[in-house]
């Protein structure tokens, strides 16, 4: 496997674990607020950490082009701060298995909005989407599939998620990925300040009451997630990213199983099931004379 996948796999495991972090963070704070704070502490992290971070990757003094690494990360940013607030506010209103089946749909949006691009995904790709759609379906949804207002909320988070992903993949080359994913949280703080200080009155003890979630989502989710996930598509086609990131869902069930001990349905291990086959087939490699 190569690194870049290896990275995003990870990327996934991180993030699966964060859905429950920001659905009780809900619970003291707005998101406006939620987002704000999550992603002004994964700047700073990743500000502070960048001389270790730039040394252990060998790219201390590398050569990038600073306009493009700084575009880059004002359109991540933005991309990102948008897609998370509209999770965030579907998260709300809606089932933490609805969202994560939902927000999961990028996988679909991807190779679709390559389609545009002039990225035209193998057919592989295709069949692999379709078989993580219903391993997610069966891991994700117990109750009906009608969208309610938070569930219409997440499917346009899906789709900005999506816009994110095609947004590092248009920024990839010639930029330093540790400094854009820096300038991205930093936009993304911005913005999110900008909405709680106009919609949200956040007291200091209902931060402090949600200061786990907090902690868990802009140091793991935000700072060593969305980090891994720009250096791990330095080398990674987006709509196989796409596939690899939407294992979040599984890995949140496996994480609830082992760490937890709840009981996973055999509905749900099929769920898991078909959402690994697509990835492990959408890595084999492909044979000579076929057409991609």
């Amino acid at each position: 496997m190569k690194k870049g996948s290896f990275l995003l796999l990870l990327t996934a495991l991180i993030w699966g674990m964060a859905f429950v972090a920001q659905s009780t963070a809900m619970d003291h704070i707005g998101p406006w607020t939620f987002n704000c704070l999550r992603s002004v502490l994964a700047c700073l992290a990743l500000f502070l950490l960048l001389p270790f971070l730039h040394k252990i990757t060998h790219t201390t003094g590398m050569a990038y082009d600073r306009k493009k690494t700084w575009i880059g990360g004002i359109v991540t940013g933005c991309f990102l701060a948008m897609a998370s607030q509209f999770q965030q506010m579907g998260i709300m209103t809606t089932t933490v298995g609805k969202a994560g089946f939902i927000t999961a749909l990028y996988v679909v949006f991807v190779p679709l909005l390559g389609l545009f691009t002039g990225k035209k995904p193998a057919k592989k790709i295709w069949l692999c989407t379709a078989l993580a759609v219903a391993g997610l379906y069966f891991l994700c949804m117990n109750e009906s599939l009608r969208l309610t207002s938070g569930d219409t909320l997440v499917l346009i988070c899906a789709l900005l998620f999506a816009g994110h992903i095609m947004a590092v993949d248009a920024f990839r080359d010639g930029t330093d990925p540790l400094v854009l994913s820096c300038i991205q949280f930093g936009v993304m703080a911005l913005i999110c300040a900008i909405g709680m200080v106009c919609t949200e009155k956040p007291v200091t003890a209902d931060i402090k009451a949600a200061s786990i979630p907090i902690l868990y989502a802009g140091l793991m989710s935000s700072c060593a997630g969305y980090t891994m996930q720009i250096i791990g598509q330095k080398d990674t086609d987006p709509a196989l990213a796409s596939l690899l990131m939407s294992l979040e869902s599984a890995f949140a069930a496996l994480g609830g199983w082992v760490i937890l001990h709840q009981t996973l349905s055999p509905r749900e291990l099929l769920g898991c099931a078909l959402t690994f086959s697509a990835v492990i087939i959408v890595q084999l490699p492909q044979r000579k004379g076929d057409r991609a």
